[in-house]
């Protein structure tokens, strides 16, 4: 591994540092070698395609959801109807 001696300044908040620091403590790294690792690891175009994809999926199980109900909806209103010619005849 090549030696680093270059820098990038970021700024962040205290906050955040303080998360970033804790993250880095619990993966028994530095704070530096965590974010090289999280920068090199970062795929935003893969992270875009992953996430359209759960949209289409959710998209999909939606109006799936949403028709299975509205099916449900007209069975019980045809029963409904059902069981009040079936009353209506009992009372006559």
């Amino acid at each position: 591994m090549a030696t680093a001696t270059e820098r990038i300044p970021v700024l962040v908040t205290s906050q955040e540092k303080a998360k970033i620091a804790k993250m880095a403590q619990d993966a028994h790294l530095s704070m530096g070698e965590f974010l090289r690792r999280a920068a090199a690891s970062f795929r935003p175009s893969e992270d875009d395609k992953i996430l359209e994809g759960m949209i289409d999926q959710m998209l999909k199980t939606t109006a799936q959801a949403s028709a299975a109900i509205d099916d449900a909806l007209a069975f019980v209103e045809v029963s409904n109807r059902r069981i009040s010619a079936m009353e209506a005849r009992q009372t006559h």
